[in-house]
């Protein structure tokens, strides 16, 4: 599943925050399920919209209520930044009452900058400051912490070295304005398309190490970079330095864990034996519809975070 997809599904079912609507009791009868109450887990995995919305309605506040019920204590919600002020601030009250963190959002310009940042052109690098100051309000709301940030596409017109610069100053200039929110926009390395400037973690490392700033981090997704580059262990501990936040996915299908070849047992023993207490972001599909599909995620957290 594309970021893309995510965003458009949570524009979708924005509406579904209406003025005064409550946290309703659809899911009440659920909490006899053995993975319900007050469990938590080990690892901080936060849900996005819609993977609970068979149990939970589509109201997202209701969402995040059953995910809390659930164990989960973190939300992602990539497409925050283009909700209207008063949903954000709704999901922001009710993430603090509920004592849980926001994950990622997206600081999304739009396409022209996302593929265009390479090129070094003033009125890219403009949209992209203009949109680091909009996400600065948009996470007071929600007491962000992490945003992410792709920074776009190779520019063919240009050699490396110089699209390298294009991106540190475009990326330094983030920084600046994050640094004094204590805010850390996290560059994400995807394996949608080959066109995309970064390719593997050693690549965003080295963009992190240039820029200089505790406000430029690396997004580790876990799926992406199965697909790009393998030897996850290996990697993460090479590049654990920069690496501010993790997501998640199986390969192949991009469903929940043990629906395909990672081995997120081990990973996440791995992870947690480092001491990482960021979130991490379930960014993935269902592998089931319905409510079955929805348990069975639940089951394969709980199943995969079991390794004390």
């Amino acid at each position: 599943m594309k970021r893309s997809e995510f965003i458009k599904s949570s524009l979708l079912t924005a509406g579904a925050l209406t003025a005064g609507t409550g946290i309703t009791n659809t899911f009440a009868a659920e909490k006899q399920n053995p993975f319900a109450a007050d469990k938590t887990f080990n690892l901080d995995y936060a849900p996005h919209q819609g993977m609970f919305e068979n149990h939970a309605g589509k109201n997202f506040l209701d969402q995040i209520q059953f995910m809390y019920d659930k164990g989960f204590r973190s939300i992602e919600d990539n497409g925050f930044l283009n909700r209207s002020v008063e949903e954000q601030n709704k999901i922001g009250n009710l993430l603090t009452k509920l004592g849980m963190r926001m994950g990622v959002f997206v600081v999304d310009g739009g396409d022209n900058w996302k593929t265009s940042l390479a090129t070094g052109k003033k009125e890219f690098k403009d949209k992209f400051i203009e949109t680091c100051k909009k996400s600065v309000e948009a996470a007071k709301r929600c007491n962000a912490k992490w945003l992410t940030v792709v920074p776009g596409f190779y520019e063919r017109n240009l050699p490396y070295g110089n699209q390298f610069a294009n991106i540190i100053d475009a990326m330094r200039a983030g920084a600046e304005i994050f640094e004094p929110h204590g805010l850390i926009m996290v560059l994400e390395t995807l394996s949608d398309t080959p066109e995309l400037f970064l390719q593997k973690t050693n690549e965003t490392y080295a963009v992190c190490k240039a820029v200089q700033s505790p406000s430029c981090k690396i997004l580790y997704d876990i799926y992406h970079m199965q697909r790009t580059e393998g030897d996850l262990i290996k990697t993460i501990d090479r590049c654990w330095d920069e690496i501010a936040y993790i997501q998640i996915g199986d390969n192949p299908g991009r469903k929940e864990p043990t629906t395909g070849e990672i081995n997120y047992k081990n990973l996440f023993k791995h992870l947690h034996a480092k001491g990482y207490k960021g979130v991490m972001g379930m960014e993935h599909g269902n592998s089931k519809s319905g409510k079955e599909g929805e348990l069975a995620v639940i089951a394969a957290y709980r199943k995969e975070d079991d390794f004390l």
